[in-house]
């Protein structure tokens, strides 16, 4: 089964027809024709995959005829869980797709001294977004999303956690953790420092100071690939 798929809730039918903005895509843009297979699946249940028959073709519909389904999971064998303090989420949304694609479990949106208040993850925004990167990349498991107030709530729910920061340990990729902290642009206050004193940190061997959103897609890189 081809590991792109389409997202289809009534994916599982004897026949489904295809309109709209979905049939404007997989007709003008993938070019599908009559005799082509194509894989769909239903939010309701990712991990099975429905193989179709493209049957014929209208001027505004696709119709396609069910062939075979099973269960075919596409997941990372590993767990990253990030940590990230909040940024502007026209940065999050930039990266999203690759760290979806790379595999991330979840991520935790922190409000720490250093991030601006005034933004607020859309989960539903980035919902939608990950659905697109999914069905590109094959991935079958959801990435998940919280938010929490400040790093010290973080703590106290993840006290095992690594963190990101400048120190002498450079992140070789061989660690044993499923959680990292990474903070937002400009790093942590002194005060978060002292609160994170404790805990295993990491760096990348660069001498350049990442941004927020680069430091996130390299260490997913580092730790998942």
């Amino acid at each position: 089964m081809d590991l792109i798929y389409v997202v289809d809730n009534d994916a599982g039918r004897e026949s489904l027809s295809i309109k709209g903005e979905l049939y404007k895509y997989l007709v003008k843009v993938r070019r599908h024709k009559e005799g082509d297979k194509l894989t769909f699946r239903s939010n309701e249940n990712l991990a099975v995959a429905y193989t179709y028959i493209v049957e014929s073709i209208d001027p505004r519909a696709l119709h396609v005829r069910l062939l075979e389904s099973a269960e075919q999971k596409v997941e990372s064998s590993q767990v990253l869980h990030v940590g990230w303090c909040v940024i502007d989420t026209k940065s999050v949304e930039k990266v999203l797709p690759m760290l979806n694609e790379l595999g991330v479990k979840k991520i935790s949106f922190i409000y720490c001294d250093r991030s601006q208040k005034n933004f607020k993850p859309d989960f539903n925004r980035f919902g939608r977004i990950l659905e697109s990167s999914s069905s590109q990349c094959g991935r079958t498991d959801v990435m998940e999303f919280e938010t929490l107030k400040n790093i010290d709530e973080f703590m106290k729910k993840y006290p095992n956690s690594a963190v990101f920061d400048f120190c002498d340990t450079v992140l070789s990729g061989d660690e044993k953790f499923e959680t990292i902290l990474i903070g937002s642009e400009g790093g942590f206050s002194q005060s978060e420092k002292v609160l994170l004193s404790k805990q295993k940190v990491y760096r990348l061997d660069t001498p350049m100071v990442l941004r927020s959103e680069t430091a996130v897609v390299a260490v997913a890189s580092k730790m998942l690939l």
